[in-house]
């Protein structure tokens, strides 16, 4: 069998990237109609083969590490995030590396962080009044920054605080837009004028990184802290290493970006769909059981990434077919979460089908899957069950105009107006 890529649209590159910048649902539904769950596209300068059977995304998933790369594929965050982050690393050195981040995210810990949300969470409703109208994403960017900074960095309130999620807050407005996102697919990551750009833009906020950590590994009470960046400090392999400077700076930036970006995005658009649920928000705050299923079904219906990807290391059998090396595979998110035959009626917002049953390893992969699955799936999950809860619990809230499109900001989805909502009492 001769390795070859499958049937896609003919349309040249930049069509088939505004399409996909523009509509990705309808663009990647358009294609799957003509073409079947497996269809290339060129949106970038290396080919995309999607994939949105189930079956399919279990071969990718499951696949040895040495076959499929995941940094190589995500290699236009690397210019941000910079080359040791665990998004960027394949092999041995992502292994490595995750093992040392898990801990941290995990056990008694979540609990801790528990607090820290609660509080940041009422911090932010301490000004809402009934009448007003307001978008919650900016709302819900405030209250993960501060989950970030005090839970992730260790950086409690004062003006340490506050410098720290200005700089912070500003970096990322500038570097998530979609201009950016774009000129990176377009002249490649590598490209010497993208490399001086990102590092211009992220000069002071690496300063700022590198002046923490060097305080932080000379603090008295580091073994006694529980914020993220102490126990990734202290966190040692089998052989007693530990991640030096540029590793912890790299991966303090994944958080920020994984963790602030995507998590608020997604509690925008959980109000958006709970506000038009008739007694959703009023079950969410008294049914804990619900709230996670509304997550589930939030991150299931309105993603906030559209797909994984992984890079082929040399030909190989997916779905039916020997595929070239080189390819990047994306399951695709938006397509697998809105199949019929898994998810009946799967346009509908509807909270309850994560009640009847568990969501699937290879059907639910907002958080990709594998050994690649996301390390703080667990923790944004729990964030935004509790700033749900908190919110439904001190505030009443009703939609405001029609449902709300998606627009992309940067490689994330987001409700075109903000997630809109009007406050009609406090509780």
């Amino acid at each position: 069998m001769h390795a070859a890529l499958p049937a896609g649209p003919r349309a040249p590159r930049a069509a088939q990237m505004a399409a996909w910048l523009a509509r990705p649902l309808w663009f990647a539904s358009q294609c799957r109609a003509r073409y079947g769950d497996t269809f290339t596209v060129n949106v970038e300068q290396r080919p995309w083969v999607m994939l949105s059977d189930p079956a399919a995304i279990r071969e990718v998933f499951t696949a040895s590490a040495d076959l499929m790369h995941a940094g190589d594929a995500n290699e236009i965050l690397r210019p941000m995030l910079g080359p040791s982050s665990v998004l960027l690393l394949d092999g041995a050195p992502h292994m490595h590396q995750r093992k040392l981040m898990l801990p941290a995210f995990h056990g008694d810990r979540l609990e801790r962080y528990r607090e820290i949300i609660v509080d940041a969470t009422e911090r932010a409703l301490v000004d809402w009044r009934p009448g007003d109208a307001l978008a919650l994403r900016p709302h819900a960017q405030a209250i993960t920054l501060e989950v970030i900074v005090r839970a992730v960095f260790g950086v409690d309130a004062g003006a340490a605080n506050e410098r720290l999620k200005a700089l912070l807050s500003d970096v990322l407005d500038r570097l998530t837009r979609v201009r950016r996102m774009v000129l990176i697919a377009a002249a490649g990551p590598n490209n010497p004028r993208i490399v001086a750009l990102f590092r211009r833009e992220l000069a002071a906020v690496d300063a700022e990184l590198h002046r923490l950590i060097a305080e932080r590994r000379a603090a008295a009470d580091l073994a006694d802290r529980d914020d993220v960046l102490s126990t990734l400090l202290l966190a040692r392999d089998e052989r007693g290493a530990g991640l030096s400077d540029s590793e912890l700076r790299d991966e303090l930036m994944t958080l920020l970006v994984a963790g602030h970006e995507t998590t608020a995005n997604s509690l925008a658009w959980a109000f958006e769909r709970l506000a038009r649920t008739p007694g959703g928000l009023e079950r969410v705050a008294e049914d804990p059981d619900y709230a996670d299923a509304a997550v589930r079904e939030t991150l299931r219906l309105r993603p906030v990434i559209a797909l994984v990807a992984r890079r082929l290391t040399r030909d190989a059998e997916i779905a039916g077919r020997l595929l070239p090396e080189g390819a990047v595979l994306t399951p695709c998110i938006l397509l697998v979460h809105r199949r019929a035959d898994i998810y009946p009626d799967p346009d509908a917002f509807r909270p309850e089908r994560f009640l009847e049953r568990a969501p699937g390893t290879y059907t639910w992969i907002p958080f990709g899957g594998g050994v690649r699955r996301c390390v703080g799936a667990t923790f944004a999950q729990m964030e935004m069950q509790v700033v749900l809860r908190t919110i439904a619990r001190r505030v009443r809230l009703e939609a405001v105009g029609e449902p709300e499109p998606v627009r992309r900001r940067a490689i994330t989805l987001v409700p075109a107006r903000g997630g809109e909502v009007r406050v009609l009492a406090r509780r």
